[in-house]
């Protein structure tokens, strides 16, 4: 965030100075206030270029077997421009590398989710799916396949065919 401040100062000062250039190359006859209005409009723009680069950023950082399952674009009044190109503002990712199912217990795994959004740090869940049930449950760190094959410690919940998880899981995703 930091740098991303830093950046938007940077494109004020350098285009206020571009225009400073200009205006003294044309001997005066554009008016002054061309000088803050060109800045602000580029710390503007760079804003927005940095809001909307958030997303592929960070989806470029991903390790390999991580992908993502869900994208939650939004729209806001303070950026009349999101309603013309909505902008990905969160994003949940599956981590396949890290799947694990028992094959006690086929259609039911383990699966680590990590949730991305923007202004925040990432946040990682661990959620039990059962394919077969229809259901899901969020787990502990310490949650794992008992002797049975059943997880140890689960409140399942009903969840949604449409659910971009059980997508990605259970309907051919796998």
């Amino acid at each position: 965030m930091f740098l991303e401040l830093i950046a938007v100062i940077v494109a004020g000062i350098a285009v206020a100075g571009l225009m400073l250039l200009i205006r003294r190359l044309s001997g005066g006859r554009l008016p002054g206030w061309l000088v803050p209005a060109a800045a602000g409009a580029a710390m503007i723009v760079v804003t927005i270029a940095s809001e909307y680069g958030w997303y592929a950023r960070t989806r470029a950082t991903l390790p390999e077997g991580v992908e993502v399952i869900d994208e939650v674009e939004s729209r806001a009044a303070y950026r009349p421009w999101t309603y013309l190109v909505p902008m990905v503002e969160r994003f949940a990712a599956l981590d396949r590398a890290g799947l694990r199912q028992n094959p006690a217990r086929p259609g039911v795994f383990l699966v680590d989710l990590y949730l991305f959004a923007r202004w925040s740090a990432p946040k990682w869940v661990t959620v039990a799916v059962d394919c077969q049930g229809g259901r899901q449950a969020l787990l502990t760190a310490d949650a794992d396949f008992g002797p049975d094959g059943d997880i140890t410690g689960a409140a399942w919940q009903q969840m949604d065919p449409e659910d971009p998880l059980a997508a990605a899981l259970c309907n051919g995703g796998t």
